[in-house]
């Protein structure tokens, strides 16, 4: 297991260094550059001063030699600086980063809480009223789009109702968990709904192939009862299909999350990203859009080290898992 998992890490370095390449290389195709834009807004700038600046700044040299420069630089630790916050972008990236951690964590974990007992409870009694309308209900949270979603949120229960904030952090001037929670309600239930709805229906997919399986069978035969039978022999076999799927909506949440924290404006890194786009600080949207690519590396490498928990049968490189 130790050989394998280091062998994936060695992997998970090879595609950050090409998506590295790649997203700065996209990045310095976008029109304009930081030399330009400061060009255009003070007039007393000549074109020998913004040929200067970029000689000073390296924006002269070709994209390869650039990249190079800047990935010697990042070995270091210095990934440059912001230009919106004219701060490290080290410093910029931390405290929207453990924003950003806190909502996917409570969104991911309220998807799963959600979809798991739903899914295996519309699996155990399935073609009922109750299953096609837990199933409606879960291709209605996959179909709906999260900007929409979080209008009709915003709307009921802070313009009609007026029980929760409409966006923001917190209440200037409380400084309390109890007032940051209240305005974390609404953009965890957006940015969970989407995931429960899928994490549902292949909960209940998975646990109904799992218990036409012959060894359910035989569990019953043995007369176990059915709560033993469905949460020791089906339940962790039912899991991993769901496991995959849930180490590939990383991705997929993180981009959710930058809509939902642009809706609510949370100060998250979805926000951060969506605004160094827009105000061309190339510095924090490269070290953030490769942040987004380690943390999927790192979410599909727990799944595979779930898979071997899950069931024993699975190994890699020749070894058996303990």
């Amino acid at each position: 297991m130790l050989r394998y998992i280091a062998g994936r890490l060695i992997e998970s370095l090879v595609v950050l260094a090409v998506m590295s390449y790649l997203i700065y290389a996209l990045i310095g195709l976008m029109p304009g550059d930081p030399i330009d834009i400061m060009v255009q807004a003070d007039p007393n700038l000549t074109p020998k001063d913004a040929a200067r600046l970029k000689a000073l700044y390296g924006l002269d040299k070709p994209l390869h030699e650039r990249y190079l420069n800047w990935l010697a630089a990042a070995f270091q630790g210095d990934f440059g600086y912001s230009r919106i916050s004219n701060q490290p972008v080290l410093a910029t990236i931390g405290p929207r980063l453990v924003n950003t951690l806190v909502l996917m964590g409570l969104g991911f974990v309220a998807a799963l809480a959600i979809a798991l007992p739903i899914g295996i409870y519309s699996a155990l009694r399935p073609y009922g009223a109750r299953d096609y309308a837990i199933n409606f209900a879960a291709l209605a949270g996959i179909s709906i789009p999260v900007f929409w979603f979080a209008l009709m949120l915003i709307f009921l229960f802070a313009v009609v109702w007026g029980v929760l904030p409409a966006g923001g952090m917190y209440t200037i001037g409380v400084d309390s968990l109890a007032d940051r929670a209240k305005y974390l309600v609404l953009p965890v239930l957006t940015l969970s709904a989407a995931s429960a709805g899928g994490f549902t229906r292949f909960m209940r997919a998975s646990m109904m192939e799992t218990m036409r399986q012959d060894y359910i069978r035989t569990a019953r035969a043995k007369g176990l009862s059915a709560r033993r039978v469905v949460l020791k022999h089906a339940l962790r076999n039912a899991l991993i299909p769901v496991v995959t799927i849930a180490a590939l909506s990383f991705g997929a949440l993180f981009s959710g999350a930058l809509i939902t924290e642009t809706m609510f404006s949370y100060l998250g890194m979805g926000k951060l990203i969506y605004d160094s786009i827009l105000g061309n600080d190339y510095n924090v949207a490269m070290v953030s859009l490769l942040f987004a690519t380690l943390l999927t590396l790192a979410a599909n490498l727990i799944a595979d080290v779930c898979y071997a928990w899950l069931d024993p049968r699975i190994s890699y490189g020749g070894e058996r898992p303990t």
